[in-house]
This record gives C-alpha cells, structure tokens and sequence, in this order.
C-alpha cells in the first residue's frame, strides 16, 4: 500500500478519442513530462514515439497501436495509444479486455460528438473505468460548462468537471483544481506552477466546485448531508468518491489541457495514479476469479523485422518468464521465447514480467489476438466480436512469380489484423480482401509492398451475377460422332423450365420403354448441371431452373456416358436462349447505422444506389441515432461506406446480408454481360 491508501503496483492505461483528438500527442506529452524521452516531438514534425511506422506517416494518422513504458513517482506504467478513426478501431477491443482504465481525449468540436459516443458506449458496455481529458483547452471558445453540455449527449454517466479554466485576455492560462482548490499557471512543455487564487476567478471556482460535490453527492449520503449543512467535507472523503464513482462507472471525471504544449500532464498523471484500479480489480471485471498460476491476455500480435512474431500482452496474474509454455483455451501450446520492452517502435530485452506488467512475448507463434493464456486453462475472457467489413478489394500480385510470397505476407497480416477477411473467390479466381473503409485497405496494401516486398494491383471485385429463364422450352440433343472403330453417339430430349425464385436447379426423368437406359441417366443428368453451373446464353451461372429428361434413344455399340453428357450439353445450350434467359444481380440486406441529423443525407444516398429503403426508426438504446433499413443491389454496396461516412462526420456504419437475386434488364444488363459474362469477347 502507497500514500492515502493508494495501492502501487504496475497499471495499464488506454488512450482512446476520436480521430486527430490529440491521442499520440498527449502520450508524447506523457513521455515528456515522465523522463521517458527527452525532446516532445510535434504530429506536424513526425517525430513522435507514436507513429512511427511508414503507414501512419504517409497517412499522417494512427493506423495501429503505439505502446510504451514509463515511471511515474515510482510507478510503472504502460500506456497505449489507440486509433482514432473508425476504420480502425477494432484495434482498441483486444486492448480495452486488458487495461485498468481508459482516458479518453476529446476535444470542443461538436461534430465529434457521435464519435465520441461511439468509444463511450463501448467503455460503457465493459464497464472499464475512464476519466476524460479535453484537450486542445489553449484553443478555447465559450464557457468550459458549455462545453460539458455539448460532450454530454456521448456519455451515460455525468461528465464532471474536476477542473475550472483560467484565462487571461480571452487565453487561457492555468486552472484551477477543483477538488484541491488549487490554481495552477501553465508554462510551455512544463510542470504548472501552483500561485494563489486570482480574486477575480474565485467565484466562478465555488460555483463549479459546489457543481462538482453536488454530482458526487449523488452517490454519497454523507457528503449529501454536509453540503445541506454547509459542512465543509475533507478532501480526502471528496477524493474518496471521486475515485469510487469513477471506477464504478457512475462517473466520468474531466481533466483540461493542451497536450501539444505540455499544459495538465502532471495533474492528469497525478489523477492516474491515485484512481485507476488495480490489475486486482481488472481481473474481477473480467470475471477471472480463479488467479491461480499465470494469466496473459494477448493485445496485439505483429511481425517484426528483427525478432519475427511477437505479442503485446497483459499480465493479469502470476509471472511469465522466458521459456515457459502457455496453453490457449482451445488447447494450442504457446512457447515464450524472450520478453521485451516496448517503446514505440523499438524493444529491449528484459527480465521476468510480474503481475501486472505489460510485456511482448517473443515467438509465440500459436497466440493470436485477443486470446487468453494460461498455465491453468482459463477460459476466454473477452472474445473478440465478429468483425463485419463493409469494403473490398481484389488484390492480385503484379509478378505471377510473387504469388507464394503474397500468399505468406497476407498471412501474417491476418494475424496483426483480425477484422480484416480473406476470400479466394473459387467462381472468379480472385482473391478479395474486405476491410473497415478505403483508408483500412489502403494502410493494408502499403504493407505488402513496403514492408514485405510485394508489390500488387487491385481492383473492384466481382460481383456474383447469375441468370434464370422465363419460360419453358422442349429440346432435343444429340451428339453423334464417326471415326473409325467405335463411334458416339447420344439422343437426349430435355424439357427446361423455370422454378420459383430461390428453389435451386433441379433434375428428374420420365424415362418410358428404356429408350434411355438407365446406366446413362446419371451421365444425361451430369452434362445438365455441368452447363448450369457453367454459364447459360447470358454468360453466368444459371439457378432456379428445372430439367426433364423425357425422351431419347441409344445405339448398342456408340452410345457411352461420355456421349450422353455430351447429348444433354449440346440441349441446353440450343434450349435455353429460347426460354427467354434474363440477367440476375444479388441484392443486400442494409441497415445503416447513423447520428439522426444525417438521416435525411442517407435517405438520399440509397436511392441514388438503386436502393429500396423499406424503413427507419431510432436506433435502440442510442439517443440521437437512427436504423436505416433498405435492400440494395451488391454492385452498389462497393463504396457506400465511403459516402455514408462522408455524410456523417466519419461514423456512419452498415450490416449487410445477402437477401435475394433480382431481374436486372435493359441497357445496364447488356453492358454487365458484356463486360463479365465468360462469353465476353468470345
């Protein structure tokens, strides 16, 4: 036990905010002020611990995780900045199921609003502790309360202001601590200087103050009954349930500051350490009751160019030292070999990790991200939730000869990367990549050529057309051929017919007198789904189709089930233009998620996409957004994601579903044939 009762003790902090919030500043300013470097770098610059891979600053924006280590007043803490933009934010769920807080930095913008909601609800969701860092305060405009008002609709819990603006001029200058009633001077990449309180400020700081220990009285009953006496509380008592609303999650405290100057670091570092729960208390929100032996949540796997695989892991009980071999629940042994220190970009060799700590785990090849390891077979603690792209891209080397080495560098990208998905389409021959957003793929195929050497083209994926027929047709096939010594010869008489939507192809025979023997039925039948599954007049596969053997005949010594699979091809490839064969496109199930003041834009959109929209409604448990529900051709869905987050300041999302196939006819059926049909060209 520490000062106040404060438990030391190794912690683990999340940097979480919206997109170019100022998360990799603020843990730049963080490094600064802790001695963990000696210059602060500027995002302008690109000379921050954070971002330092080639992908976020080509792209000028997190694309990954950007971990580090440091001390702080004789605590170490590991702090790990997550991506901001929602094309990456599955990034931040394998780390949110192994950190003991969050901080969540936002900033006075109000289209940022719905974003912050976004992070909220999901910290909401795992009951992690979080406290609020509104940065950017050197660029204030208006009332801080106003401010408070405007962030509120994104959190469930009371936002509480622990500190009080002071401004000089119409700039703002220090602040007060509302709980220590403290006034703080900022100065430029330094400590605050405590001065006395400004006569001209104290007003405004006991009527924040008071607004302060109003909301935590709340929660409180006897520091509910001293305020209604005009008791003054002690400051213990005061920081006392300021630290157990905020772990609760009945809270969400809000600290001010400029991290880009350094301006409420120490305080905020300050609060960290006198607030954040335990890894004592994150193992009982995980619900890990049993801590006996080692317990290692994995954050993030990653390949390195010197020590190959390694993993980015929480230690949520016991120790992990080198060479020890953990069990996934599953059952697949992971064998450490090394520990690291994590620095941005670079590590360094260390000894045993304890609890608490927060380590990589070098070449333990069986771990992926999100897993639970043990030595004693503990269960999952935090599943991944299944990622649902919304994006895709065929992806082909540029080399036939890099075939190999794309194939082994997209593997090791699914590993760091599990929201992305792999398909080889087996129809088309591609290769289809689907991701968050343009951005998501884009970082993804700067990686294969920049760091793995494989240069590749992309392009728009095929879309899976078919065609079916309108009417019914009776054809006859026959393949005779004489060359010498036996010859071939097959007599089929096929009736093709259309079936309802969604009923499948379908073959029967009402074979009468043996004029088709029955060895060969199964050939006639072969040759029939053979054609279907190939291409019909249109160029496609064809579906919802019936066919009917209903007459042929045979020769004793030519026929074979060669020549009557060859029979009944040459039957529906004579039969089916005449049955009227007519374009089918997939259609999606859609629903958009979106903040209600872009519903109207949204309306708008899916329309222009050929989409139907069946209806709308409020989006359940979420104040301020709605559920658009539409049906949407697939060959409009391969951008939507750009333009629906366009119309929505970056947090506009979709589900989809395959619903069903719809004709699609005229010019717009013609140019598709054309252009994809396997007759194309032919």
């Amino acid at each position: 036990m520490a000062d106040n009762g404060r438990q030391a003790g190794p912690r683990c902090i999340a940097l979480v905010g919206p997109f170019a919030s100022g998360k990799t500043s603020l843990l730049e300013a963080i490094l600064m002020r802790t001695g963990a470097i000696t210059r602060q770098g500027h995002a302008r610059d690109g000379n921050m611990v954070g971002d330092a891979s080639p992908e976020a600053r080509s792209n000028g924006m997190s694309v990954e995780l950007n971990v580090a280590e440091t001390e702080f007043m004789g605590d170490r803490y590991t702090f790990i900045d997550c991506p901001g933009s929602v094309e990456f934010q599955y990034e931040s769920l394998p780390v949110l199921a192994g950190v003991d807080m969050a901080v969540v930095v936002a900033e006075a913008d109000p289209k940022k609003v719905p974003a912050l909601q976004l992070i909220l609800r999901d910290l909401e969701a795992r009951r992690l502790p979080h406290i609020v860092f509104l940065n950017k305060i050197d660029k204030l405009s208006g009332s801080v309360r106003d401010i408070l008002a405007m962030l509120q609709p994104a959190s469930r819990a009371p936002l509480v202001l622990r500190q009080l603006p002071m401004t000089r001029g119409g700039i703002v200058t220090g602040c007060i601590d509302l709980a220590l009633e403290r006034a703080h001077v900022y100065h430029e990449a330094r400590e605050s200087e405590i001065v006395a309180l400004p006569d001209g400020e104290k007003a405004a700081e006991v009527e924040a103050r008071t607004a302060m220990l109003e909301q935590i009285a709340d929660f409180d009953d006897v520091l509910m009954e001293q305020l209604l006496e005009d008791v003054a509380p002690e400051k213990s008592l005061i920081f006392k349930d300021l630290a157990e609303e905020m772990r609760a999650g009945r809270i969400s405290p809000v600290f001010i500051g400029s991290a880009e100057h350094g301006n409420g670091i120490t305080r905020l570092l300050k609060a960290i350490r006198h607030e954040a729960p335990t890894v004592r208390e994150t193992r009982e929100r995980l619900g890990l009751t049993d801590a006996s032996g080692t317990v290692v949540q994995v954050m993030k796997t990653m390949q390195t160019a010197r020590s190959g695989k390694m993993c980015v892991a929480r230690v949520l009980a016991g120790k992990v030292t080198d060479g020890m071999t953990l069990r996934s629940p599953d059952g697949r042994d992971c064998k450490v070999s090394g520990l690291f220190r994590v620095m941005g970009q670079d590590t360094q060799k260390r000894d045993a990790a304890q609890e608490g700590d927060t380590v990589a785990l070098g070449k333990v090849e069986a771990a992926r991200t999100g897993d639970t390891l043990s030595t004693t077979m503990v269960p999952e603690l935090a599943p991944l939730p299944e990622s649902r792209p919304m994006m895709a891209v065929a992806i082909a080397p540029k080399e036939r000869k890099d075939d190999v080495r794309l194939s082994a560098a997209l593997q090791r990208i699914l590993e760091e990367d599990p929201s992305l998905r792999l398909t080889h389409m087996a129809e088309t021959g591609e290769t289809v990549l689907e991701g968050h957003g343009e951005m998501h793929l884009r970082v993804v195929i700067d990686r294969l050529t920049g760091r793995y050497g494989v240069p590749v083209t992309s392009s728009v994926p095929r879309i899976a057309y078919r065609e079916t027929i309108r009417k019914a047709a009776n054809v006859r096939g026959r393949h005779k051929k004489q060359s010498g010594g036996h010859g071939q010869f097959g007599d089929v008489v096929l009736t093709i017919r259309p079936q309802p939507r969604g009923s499948g192809n379908g073959f029967d025979e009402k074979i009468t007198g043996g004029v088709v023997p029955r060895q060969y039925i199964s050939s006639v039948e072969a040759g029939v789904r053979e054609y279907l599954d190939m291409a019909g007049p249109l160029g496609f596969p064809v579906v919802d189709v019936a066919v009917t053997l209903t007459d042929g005949s045979y020769h004793t010594v030519d026929s074979s089930d060669m020549a009557f699979r060859q029979a009944a091809q040459i039957g529906m490839r004579e039969g089916m233009p005449q049955c009227e064969p007519v374009l089918l496109e997939p259609v999606m199930d859609v629903t958009v998620r979106c903040p209600s003041e872009a519903t109207a834009r949204i309306n708008a959109i899916l329309p222009r996409r050929r989409g139907q929209i069946i209806g709308s409604d409020a989006r359940e448990g979420w104040d301020g957004w709605d559920e658009v529900h539409a049906l949407v051709p697939a060959s409009e869905m391969q951008d939507l994601i750009v333009e629906l987050r366009s119309a929505t300041a970056g947090v506009g999302s979709f589900v989809q579903e395959f619903d069903h196939l719809a004709e699609i006819g005229g010019k717009v059926a013609e140019e598709i044939a054309g252009k994809y049909g396997r007759h194309a060209g032919v």
